[in-house]
């Protein structure tokens, strides 16, 4: 029997386990239907992952790893260390503890060892704390999130692309102007989650909307590409667009660049607005509803990140990206590099992210 590229047999059993954290237990003949292989290769399947003590196996399914099951030893969950990766993120707060989890979950079932580094969204700390990581000397890749905007940016991944071990960009792609040729990256299509926001609002019957984005962040150019192409593909009008920075300004300021966006919604009769990040979002909801604007009657809300959008109140309706995915991807994408070596093609990766609709949205009265 041929043997099944090693990525195919990855990614269906983490949909294994994906399902398995949803709903608690899993049947064979049911997930064979759900992902287009056989009850044998599921049995298969789940027979890796009880081995690897990740579940335990049921008559004609599997559950969640039972405290009570003692066939594997616990330690089995954890494959022995092939490789050393260091990992740089610009924050430790905020966004980026999600994309971690998801990292040391792969790293620990793939046998990698993460050494993690904290930076700022400064292009130096960003670029010392890296070659603080490469000069160690014990590394065998790098997974990292650098700057990679304006000529600061450029010339960091220049650099990235020159270092003598493999680097896989995480939630950051490099201009194709740049035509580096050796970087991989795994990010979410945030230009999709743009034309989703504004598809999503024109399908409520909005057709003024609104746009407004943090100031320099690397997001943010992606969000805005997508809502372009579709607020003109739609046939919506787009009279407030601002890119700004709420949650950075003192309270003073902070308020007035919230009268001024509110002042404008009102002045031009716009009836939505998508949002990024979600702390600018809850900022504006908050402000508008204790000023007199009733959410979403006057105003719809939309983020994008869906930190803390759910805890809101009303709900703020956020687009999520599938940021756990987004670090186990990262990951998964640097050991088959390190397995297959050079001459692997350099791979790519877009993830979509996933629209959850709340209670700041609804169909235009």
């Amino acid at each position: 029997m041929e043997s099944e590229p090693r990525a195919f047999g990855l990614s269906r059993r983490e949909r294994i386990l994906d399902e398995l954290r949803r709903v608690g237990s899993v049947r064979v003949a049911e997930l064979a239907v759900q992902l287009g292989v056989s009850e044998l290769t599921v049995r298969r399947d789940i027979g890796q992952l009880a081995d690897q003590g990740l579940l335990t196996r049921v008559h004609g399914g599997a559950t969640l790893r039972s405290r009570l099951d003692r066939s594997v030893p616990s330690s089995a969950a954890s494959a022995p260390v092939r490789f050393r990766v260091g990992m740089m993120v610009p924050s430790l707060s905020y966004y980026w503890p999600h994309v971690i989890i998801g990292a040391r979950a792969a790293a620990t079932e793939l046998g990698v060892q993460l050494v993690l580094r904290g930076a700022t969204y400064s292009v130096d700390d960003q670029r010392r704390q890296i070659a603080s990581l490469v000069e160690s000397g014990t590394l065998h890749g790098l997974i990292v999130a650098p700057e990679t905007l304006g000529p600061d940016g450029r010339a960091l991944l220049h650099w990235l692309e020159s270092l003598p071990i493999p680097v896989v960009l995480v939630e950051r792609r490099a201009p194709s102007t740049l035509a580096l040729t050796h970087l991989e990256w795994v990010t979410t299509d945030h230009v999709f989650g743009g034309a989703l926001a504004a598809g999503h609002l024109a399908s409520l019957g909005h057709r003024r909307v609104g746009i407004l984005t943090s100031a320099g962040s690397p997001t943010s150019w992606q969000l805005r590409r997508g809502w372009e192409r579709a607020v003109a593909d739609l046939g919506l009008e787009c009279p407030v667009d601002i890119d700004g920075a709420l949650d950075d300004l003192d309270s003073a300021a902070r308020e007035a660049a919230i009268v001024d966006v509110l002042a404008q919604c009102r002045a031009t009769s716009t009836t939505a607005l998508l949002i990024h990040n979600d702390p600018q979002a809850l900022l504006l909801q908050q402000y508008a509803r204790d000023h007199g604007w009733t959410i979403p009657d006057d105003l719809a809300v939309v983020a994008y990140d869906d930190e803390v959008a759910e805890s809101a109140e009303p709900p703020i309706t956020a687009l999520r990206p599938p940021k756990q995915h987004i670090g186990r991807l990262a990951v998964e994408t640097m050991v088959d590099r390190l397995i297959d070596g050079p001459d692997r093609p350099a791979q790519r990766v877009y993830v979509l992210p996933v629209l959850q609709p709340r209670e700041s949205t609804a169909a235009v009265r």
